[in-house]
């Protein structure tokens, strides 16, 4: 007999229990973005191979290695591992720019074949924020403070702001001979990886966590050596608004992204509490793409929040919980009916409420009422609903049990 089929290696199922935490991140995230007025863009999961490989950079490893791509009637097909592109290519084709700049924002799942591991997986899931036709550096500063607020709401602790800037493409080209010329100095101790991004995409090699090239690439060129005024003073003002805005961050010059559509500035919210996986939220100016995709010159500027690591983090303070605020114990024909009455009430004034269904006695219901993980079992039998009162009692914490005039209930919830 065939066994039993489970889902595909690094791509998760998320169960009854877990989504409570994503739908509460999703509404906080939404909430934090609408305040900024961003608004929704949703584009295809499948895009064609083309664009990526235009947009993302054909010598990227996204592009070399880590797609989904297939072959769809003789149309290369991937699935989308990023979402600045898709949405790039939507701007065009729909013209969305016509009566001027766009601020926009998406989520879902993106999909790049990795190896599996805590924080990293095939499918994966971001929320992404793009700022088409604004020039900046404002917009650059609005994102980074909006992005400050989101982790301030979600009482996340312990993010580090690491910015950079890469320069304009030509100032890029000019640095990338000193870069060639160094690294083959040292190409003895290259590893296999840097050796293959010597002639293809040499910036890639600063970023590498190879402990074993560490010494050698400190040594390198600075980029920042070969940018000219108005690079570095775009980067300036960014810094000055960061500094205003109270974020405290880290220059980084060997931040360089992974993507080559990246111009100018280039950041990282980063943590030491998962391990390897420290990048948290990434972005930067990418204002070359649309002319990539075969658009006139449109500044833009993003950033993306990986959803699974966001909630690793939440997890790991214990800030993330899909408790009810209560839930009720009913013993009785009569108790049964006061007890769903009740319940709508207290719903109808915003609380989460779990009523017992599947009979029992009092002792077995109180188990799963302790189970749930509610603060309070609110308790009803036959003497309760012919007096027209709830039994309330805390689960969390130490107390009595009182009986309260149902109209009287969620007002002693809530202030409890």
């Amino acid at each position: 007999m065939a066994g039993t089929i489970q889902a595909v290696r690094g791509m998760n199922d998320v169960l009854p229990g877990e989504s409570a935490r994503w739908l509460k991140l999703e509404d906080t995230v939404r909430a934090v973005f609408s305040q900024y007025g961003y608004r929704n863009i949703r584009t295809p999961i499948v895009e064609k191979t083309e664009l990526f490989v235009r947009g993302v950079g054909e010598v990227t490893d996204i592009v070399e290695k880590e797609m989904y791509t297939f072959d769809d009637h003789g149309e290369s097909l991937s699935l989308r591992p990023e979402g600045t592109a898709p949405t790039v290519r939507a701007a065009l084709e729909h013209n969305l720019l016509y009566d001027g700049p766009k601020r926009l924002w998406y989520s879902g799942p993106l999909f790049r074949h990795e190896r599996p591991q805590k924080g990293r997986y095939r499918e994966y899931h971001t929320f992404g924020v793009e700022a088409l036709g604004y020039a900046g550096p404002d917009i650059d500063i609005e994102q980074l403070v909006m992005v400050d607020r989101l982790w301030k709401r979600l009482g996340l602790a312990g993010m580090t702001l690491e910015l950079n800037t890469i320069g304009s493409s030509e100032e890029r080209r000019a640095f990338r001979a000193q870069l060639v010329a160094y690294f083959e100095r040292h190409s003895n101790r290259l590893d296999e990886d840097a050796g293959r991004r010597l002639r293809t995409n040499p910036l890639r090699i600063l970023d590498s966590k190879n402990p074993a090239m560490q010494e050698m690439i400190e040594g390198a060129p600075k980029l920042w050596d070969a940018l000219g005024t108005p690079s570095r003073a775009l980067f300036e003002a960014i810094e000055c608004g960061v500094r205003d805005a109270g974020i405290a961050y880290r220059f980084n010059p060997r931040l360089v992204r992974g993507l080559d559509y990246y111009n100018a500035t280039v950041y990282e919210w980063v943590t030491t509490r998962l391990g390897a996986q420290s990048g948290v939220c990434s972005g930067g100016r990418y204002d070359g793409l649309f002319a990539q995709l075969g658009g006139k010159p449109t500044p833009g500027c993003g950033f993306g929040i990986g959803v699974e690591r966001v909630l690793l983090l939440l997890d790991d303070q214990g800030t993330a919980s899909d408790a009810p605020d209560a839930y009720f114990v009913h013993v009785g024909e009569r108790a049964s009916r006061l007890a769903l009455e009740v319940a709508e009430n207290l719903r109808d004034a915003g609380l989460a409420i779990t009523v017992h269904a599947g009979g029992g006695n009092f002792g077995a219901q109180m188990k799963r009422a302790d189970a749930s993980g509610a603060r309070f079992a609110l308790i009803v039998g036959d003497n309760e609903a012919d007096a027209q009162v709830v039994g309330i009692k805390p689960l969390r914490v130490a107390g009595e049990q009182v009986s309260v005039n149902p109209h009287e209930l969620a007002a002693r919830l809530a202030a409890r």
